[in-house]
């Protein structure tokens, strides 16, 4: 996966976002599943009329149900085809994409610029209510309901355990050959006006269900069956626990990515390319 387009080409930056309730996922899947990334490819053939599909890079795959407000990916088109269509390409993708998905800024990337390697952290937002009544009509689709009152203070005070550069192997669904080392940035939660606590998770990078598992171990503790030390237990122990609970997907939404400025995205891109590994303790 190259930082720079090839020869002839012009590497181009998306700025989208959607509602994930009717996708398998942003990746494209067998099968014919509805994904996010197979309908941009299909309505990006469709409107620059080319026989080829572009393939699409994104900065972080949502998994099925997962929402997006700040989505960023990159494509490689032929410089032709950039020329042919630049001018007309966003309207045109309005016209063709399905109203669940939007493509709201197209532009040439800057040189080493990539997606995934490049950015430097994602910002995920989390919303749950307990309102004994339910979750307002007009916001189930990313809202979950938690039937007991949550002490918001308390799972604040847990998170903090959690903050840092950590083996977060206890909050992840493992996966071969990739290491589940990240350095939280921010985990903390607030309750709006409207009752609604609202959890912001911001991190290097994320593990497959890392965030939707740390929300599903602080609600233990907002509502009363954990005490506030024990998801920093979890985490040193260093295992799955069975107790922490992966949160159902549509109450997140990433809302964010960001990028160092143009002249460090390349050596960004090198960085984050490397496997990690924590300092062995005890020296020094």
């Amino acid at each position: 996966m190259s930082d720079e387009a090839e020869p002839g080409h012009v590497r181009v930056r998306l700025d989208l976002s959607y509602d994930g309730g009717g996708f398998h996922g942003w990746a494209k899947q067998a099968g014919g599943k509805r994904t996010v990334q197979g309908e941009i490819e299909d309505a990006l053939r469709t409107v620059t009329r080319s026989r080829r599909t572009y393939e699409l890079t994104v900065a972080g795959r949502t998994d099925a149900g997962v929402h997006a407000r700040g989505q960023v990916a990159h494509v490689d088109l032929p410089e032709e085809v950039w020329r042919e269509h630049h001018e007309k390409l966003l309207k045109r993708l309005a016209g063709r994409l399905p109203k669940d998905v939007r493509v709201w800024a197209l532009r040439p990337a800057p040189s080493g610029f990539n997606a995934r390697f490049s950015a430097v952290w994602r910002r995920y937002a989390y919303r749950v209510t307990d309102n004994p009544g339910g979750v307002d009509p007009l916001l189930r689709g990313h809202v979950l309901w938690h039937d007991w009152p949550l002490d918001v203070d308390a799972m604040n005070e847990a998170a903090r355990a959690l903050l840092g550069e950590h083996d977060f192997a206890a909050y992840c669904k493992k996966r071969e050959g990739a290491t589940t080392i990240r350095t939280l940035q921010q985990l903390g939660l607030e309750r709006g006006a409207d009752g609604i606590v609202t959890a912001t998770v911001r991190a290097d990078a994320f593990c497959h269900n890392m965030v939707r598992s740390l929300i599903g171990a602080l609600l233990f503790v907002g509502d009363g069956h954990r005490p506030p030390d024990w998801p920093g237990k979890v985490l040193a122990a260093g295992v799955r626990d069975s107790a922490v609970h992966v949160v159902r997907p549509h109450g997140l939404t990433l809302e964010e990515v960001g990028y160092p400025a143009d002249e460090l995205l390349a050596a960004r891109s090198r960085e984050a390319r490397n496997k990690r590994s924590l300092p062995a303790a005890g020296c020094c």
